[in-house]
């Protein structure tokens, strides 16, 4: 869609760069098919993945464990924001099952943010980690995490499950993350990365999203932040608004800058950095592994 400026009562019209459409619908048909039936969510779907149609006709999916609702409402995310269902327990299952019958070589996994369980979902993550680890051991996973309101003994469950990368996104600079982010908080985030690289050889990774009103200067600081704190990975995407009651794009970044800005992300010791307009978070995912 269109953005609408509701202050300048007009539409910054979507470049041509951002204008998709479906590809390998065959092969997205078949994946959704076999997801459907178990109840599995997708942040693929929920969270409106401009690169659907690429990820999915390669045989591809993230998949969004704990339920489809959130108990936040980030202004950025099209993800519905509630009151959940009880974990599903006998989701972890269901979902090695998924795993092992699509033949997903490389696996990532998020949630919604769930601050109505005592462990923010925590022990429900580890549960499906180490059940495709069973049915499925040659699978490398991914786990794209919640902040879990920063508490260590909760962090640490994802952790000693042993995902081969963790990610925990910044979404936006510091100054614009309580407009954008609400509950969350940007020390919080930096320090849940910092736990994990502290206490395990587990690659950690992050990404935030341009055209949110971000200054230059503040990007690059941003990512001084994620590698002092021995943050490895780096994703930059533009941001796109889901629907009008979400957060208005301020721009649409070129792709030469996106191109800049990963260059710079490299100099400046990244080991991986993902950079342009349609990158979300497990874009490419499978190559951060190694």
């Amino acid at each position: 869609m269109d953005n609408f400026d509701k202050k300048r009562q007009t539409y910054l019209k979507k470049p041509h760069w951002l204008r998709t459409r479906l590809t390998g619908a065959g092969e997205y048909g078949r994946m959704k098919s076999r997801i459907s039936p178990g109840g599995l969510h997708t942040i693929c779907e929920s969270g409106a993945c401009p690169n659907k149609g690429e990820c999915w006709g390669a045989g591809t999916a993230t998949f969004m464990i704990l339920g489809d609702i959130c108990t936040r409402s980030c202004r950025f995310c099209n993800v519905k924001t509630g009151k959940p269902q009880p974990p599903d327990g006998s989701e972890p299952e269901k979902l090695a099952d998924a795993v092992k019958s699509m033949s997903v070589k490389h696996c990532v996994i998020t949630s919604v943010d769930r601050d109505d369980l005592p462990d923010g979902g925590a022990s429900h993550w580890a549960e499906c980690i180490n059940a495709i680890r069973k049915y499925s051991p040659e699978t490398t996973i991914e786990a794209l995490i919640p902040d879990f309101k920063g508490k260590h003994e909760d962090i640490m469950k994802v952790v000693k499950s042993g995902p081969e990368v963790i990610s925990h996104n910044l979404e936006t600079v510091k100054r614009l993350t309580q407009k954008v982010r609400t509950y969350a908080r940007y020390e919080r985030s930096l320090d849940v990365l910092c736990q994990i690289a502290g206490n395990s050889n587990i690659r950690t990774k992050s990404g935030i999203m341009l055209g949110l009103g971000e200054t230059e200067e503040e990007i690059f600081e941003t990512m001084d932040d994620l590698l002092a704190v021995d943050c490895k990975v780096l994703t930059l995407g533009q941001y796109l608004q889901p629907t009008r009651s979400n957060i208005p794009v301020k721009r649409y970044v070129e792709p030469k800058d996106f191109e800049r800005y990963g260059k710079i992300a490299k100099e400046k010791g990244f080991l991986y950095v993902e950079s342009a307009p349609l990158v979300r978070s497990s874009y490419h995912a499978d190559k951060h592994v190694h």
